[in-house]
Parts: structure tokens; C-alpha cells; sequence
């Protein structure tokens, strides 16, 4: 029994095993073949992908061959017609050569014909020459026979009759030319100054040498002195300026002539004031940072005032140099207005004289800089500033114009000149320069006493605010002719003993007087 189970057994793992195998063998008959057609098919793909590659090459290949084609096609065609307008060029310039040829051909026979004739012509000429040399000789020789003077003699009485001729046209001529310039000249310089009068007009503010700052109360003066007036005096001394404290309410003055010293003094109290903290460590940062920012707004007002006036292209320190004038004045006049005034004046009239505008405003800008520093250089500020332009690179005659513009040099060019004309024009204009009542009447009263000094002067009146002198003189003294020298005499008096802006006119009347009764 236990056999026939094992029999059993045995059979049926004979039949699994059998099973097994031929599934394998089955299933594995169907792997091949799946992957058969697998393999297939990724060859039949792979050689379609490589078909349609190789038509994409060759379409790309076409048609980069045809554009190659197109483009050889397109230089050939343009390398051709250039080639053919050369040609052309080539033969009308040979065509033109072959004409120019004949025609000097041409020239030269006639020139060789007209040779010929003016041979003849010269020849006959030197006969008649010789004949006119032997009339002249021949009646040189009756001449002298008949008047009994030498050769010599009667050149010198000659000479001497032409030279008195000549001389006197030469004075007509030349009153003729000095009255035409003088009138033309005064003319069209009446003209151009009224232009460029008329393209600027500039505001004025007279500045003095104090400023004033107002507190928030009275509590605040004693906080400003300080405990035993330490704080004062730091003040003063970090700043330079003076600081009165006195009775006038809420408000501090200070004073000082150097106009940044005094505009870092007044920005740094408002701050304390404001902060409340015065004390003197703080004083001295606050100073620090407000010179700081002063040094900042100076170059920037020189970057304005230079765009302002079209100048361009300048020195970082000519910028720097140029800002410092907005807290400078002469004669109360701010600087850095009347370097913008003469700016604006030099470019117009450098206009109307067909001259440089650009270098006319460049050194109507320049031409005071060295006022910029004149109270840390000795020398006048013509010559500091002319030193200072050919420090950073100024032309010679922009160097020139500065240093000319009060006459200390020579001018060596128009704008030189020009440049004098508008500082003088800006600064005597009325109300641009402030002058105490005490200044302005010693400055009449010694105009007149100018004018008073000269013998023959009847009466002397100074008019128009000082920039006219009127003088009488006594007819019976003084001639028409001394009139002209008298008026020279006083202009060279009132430039030598007095110190004006502008320019000051001198007119002299003579004048005769007949009186009659009728009875």
C-alpha cells in the first residue's frame, strides 16, 4: 500500500515535472518569438528613423546648397556690376584724359603762334622805348637849359611839392577815416551794449556782514553763554565769528567777514537751538558736520552756476572756487551774480561780433576767481586768478582775459577786451553796488573838488549818482581849443585820485553871454 502511495507520488511529480516543462518550454517559445517581433519591429523603426534623417540631411543640404547659391549669385551679381561701373568710370576718365590731351595740344600750338607775334610785338615796343628814353633825354637837356637848375635841384623841388601834396590828402584821409570810425564805431558799440543789456537782467540783493538768528526765547541766550560763557566761546572759536548777545529779543547777531564762516555759524546755532543739547563737545561736532555739508552745497552751487552760464568742461576745483562766491560780495555786490552777469553779457556781445560765444562765457564765469582766494594769497585777484586758471588747464586766452580785465596787462585778443566792457557794464549798473550815504557824498564831494581844482572851473556839478560831472568854465579864461584839454586833464585826474565803479562822463560847457539893455 505504502508503495503504490509512493508510486502514486511519484507519477504525479513525473507529470507536474512534465507539465512544468513543457509550460517553460511553451512560454518560453512565445518570449522568443515576442521578442523576434520586438527586435524586428525596433529594426524596421530604427531603419525608418534613419530614412527620414537622411532625407531630413539631404533637405538640409539642398537648401543650404541653394542659399549658398543664392548668396554666391548675389556677390557675383554686385562684384559685376561694380566691376562694371569702374570700367565705365575707367573709360570716361580716359576719354576725359584724351580730350584734355587735344586741348593742351591745342593750347600749345597757339601758345607757340602767339610767341611769334608777341616777338614781333616786343621788338617793336623796345624801338619805341629807345625813342621815348632819347625825347625824354632830349628834353630833359632844353629843361635844364631853360630853367638853369640841375638834375638834383629840380628832383628836390619836385619831391618836396609831392611830398606837401601827399601829406596834405594823407590828413584829409585820414580825418575822413578817424570821423567815419568814430561814428560807425560808437554807433554799432551803443548798439551791441544795449543788446546784450537787453538779453540779461539779473536781480540784486546787497548783503551785509552780520546776520541775524532768531531763538526760540530769551532762556535760550543763557544756555548759548554757557556756565561762565564756555559755551560761547566755543562757538566762536570753532567758527571764527563773533557772537553779541545783547538786548534785542530772540535773536542773536553774528558777525564776521568772511561770509561762509558766518553761514556755518548761523546754520550750527539754529541746530543747537533746535537740538536743545549746547554744550561744548557738541558745538564742535555740529561745526564739523555743517563744514562738512558747506563744503557739498559750495560745489554743487558751482555745478548750477556753471550749467546756468553754459559753461562746460571745468576743473573740479575752478567748481569748487566758483561756489565759495555765492557767500562773497564786493562793494556789496554778490560775486557769484556778477560772474554769472559778465557770463551771459560776454556770450552776447562775443554774438553780435561774430566771435567764440562758448570761450566768451567761459571767461566772463572765470575772470574773478581769484577773488575766490585773494584774502589767503597775496597779489590782486586779476593776477591770482590768471595764475589759477593755468593751474587747471586754461587756455592762454582765457589766462590773458583774466589777467587783463583791469587793464594790469596787455589784452591780446577781442574777448580780452570784451570781457572789460561786461565787468564794467555789470558793476555799474544802478543799485548793484551799495555804498554808505557817508561814502556816496565824500565821493561827490571829491569829484567836484576835482573838477574845482583847475584854474578857469566856475562851477563844478556831479550828476547822476556820481557817473557824470558837469563843468563850467569862465569864457573869458578858458579858449574852445583849452576846453578839449581841460576835459582830458580832469578824466586823467578823476582815474588817477579816485576809486569808482563804471565809468564817469566829463563835460565841459563854455558858454558866451551878451547882454544888452534897451533903453
Amino acid at each position: 500500500m505504502n508503495n503504490i502511495v509512493v508510486l502514486v507520488i511519484i507519477a504525479e511529480a513525473l507529470v507536474f515535472f512534465f507539465c512544468g516543462y513543457l509550460a517553460r518550454k511553451f512560454a518560453g517559445e512565445k518570449k522568443v518569438k515576442r521578442a523576434e517581433m520586438k527586435t524586428k519591429e525596433m529594426l524596421e523603426n530604427a531603419q525608418k528613423q534613419i530614412e527620414s534623417e537622411k532625407q531630413k540631411v539631404k533637405l538640409e543640404a539642398k537648401e543650404r546648397f541653394y542659399k549658398l547659391r543664392v548668396q554666391f549669385e548675389r556677390e557675383t551679381k554686385g562684384r559685376r556690376y561694380e566691376l562694371l561701373d569702374a570700367e565705365k568710370r575707367l573709360n570716361q576718365k580716359e576719354m576725359n584724359l584724351e580730350r584734355k590731351f587735344d586741348l593742351c595740344e591745342r593750347k600749345e600750338r597757339e601758345l607757340h603762334q602767339r610767341n611769334g607775334q608777341f616777338t614781333l610785338q616786343e621788338r617793336a615796343l623796345q624801338q619805341k622805348k629807345k625813342e621815348l628814353n632819347d625825347l625824354l633825354i632830349e628834353e630833359k637837356e632844353k629843361l635844364h637849359r631853360i630853367s638853369n637848375l640841375s638834375k638834383e635841384e629840380a628832383k628836390d623841388i619836385l619831391l618836396n611839392r609831392i611830398q606837401k601834396d601827399v601829406e596834405q590828402e594823407k590828413n584829409i584821409l585820414l580825418k575822413r577815416a578817424e570821423d567815419e570810425i568814430k561814428r560807425t564805431s560808437e554807433q554799432k558799440s551803443k548798439q551791441i551794449l544795449s543788446l546784450a543789456m537787453q538779453k540779461c537782467a539779473s536781480d540784486y540783493v546787497s548783503e551785509a556782514t552780520v546776520s541775524v538768528v532768531s531763538l526760540p526765547n530769551d532762556e535760550m541766550k543763557g544756555r548759548i553763554i554757557g556756565r561762565e560763557g564756555r559755551n560761547i566761546r566755543a562757538l566762536e572759536m570753532a567758527t571764527g565769528i563773533d557772537i553779541i548777545v545783547d538786548d534785542t529779543p530772540e535773536a542773536v547777531v553774528l558777525s564776521g567777514f568772511d561770509a561762509v564762516r558766518r553761514e556755518i555759524a548761523r546754520i550750527t546755532l539754529e541746530r543747537l537751538t533746535t537740538d536743545g543739547r549746547i554744550h561744548p563737545a557738541r558745538i564742535e561736532e555740529v561745526v564739523t558736520k555743517v563744514k562738512e555739508e558747506m563744503q557739498q552745497a559750495i560745489y554743487k552751487c558751482g555745478e548750477e552756476i556753471a550749467f546756468e552760464a553754459g559753461v562746460q568742461g571745468l576743473h573740479p576745483e575752478e567748481i569748487k572756487l566758483l561756489g565759495k562766491f555765492k557767500h562773497r560780495t564786493s562793494y556789496g555786490q554778490n560775486v557769484l551774480q556778477h560772474s554769472l552777469e559778465v557770463a551771459l553779457l560776454m556770450g552776447a556781445m562775443a554774438a553780435e561780433l561774430k566771435e567764440n560765444v562758448t570761450l566768451a562765457r567761459r571767461i566772463g564765469l572765470l575772470h574773478d576767481i581769484g577773488k575766490s582766494v585773494d584774502r589767503e594769497v597775496e597779489g590782486t585777484h586779476a593776477e591770482i586768478g590768471a595764475n589759477l586758471a593755468k593751474r587747471y588747464g586754461e587756455s592762454p586766452i582765457i589766462v590773458n582775459a583774466i589777467a587783463a580785465h583791469h587793464e594790469d596787462k596787455e589784452a591780446e585778443s577781442v574777448l580780452a577786451v570784451l570781457v572789460q566792457a561786461a565787468d564794467a557794464l555789470s558793476a555799474s549798473r544802478p543799485g548793484v553796488r551799495r555804498e554808505t550815504v557817508e561814502m556816496y557824498v565824500k565821493r561827490l564831494e571829491n569829484l567836484e573838488n576835482i573838477a574845482k581844482s583847475f584854474p578857469g572851473v566856475e562851477k563844478s556839478f556831479a550828476m547822476h549818482a556820481g557817473r557824470e560831472m558837469r563843468v563850467i568854465v569862465q569864457s573869458n579864461k578858458i579858449s574852445d581849443l583849452q576846453v578839449i584839454g581841460l576835459a582830458h586833464d580832469i578824466t586823467k585826474k578823476i582815474e588817477s585820485e579816485l576809486a569808482y565803479p563804471g565809468q564817469i562822463k566829463v563835460v565841459v560847457i563854455r558858454e558866451t553871454r551878451v547882454i544888452e539893455y534897451a533903453k
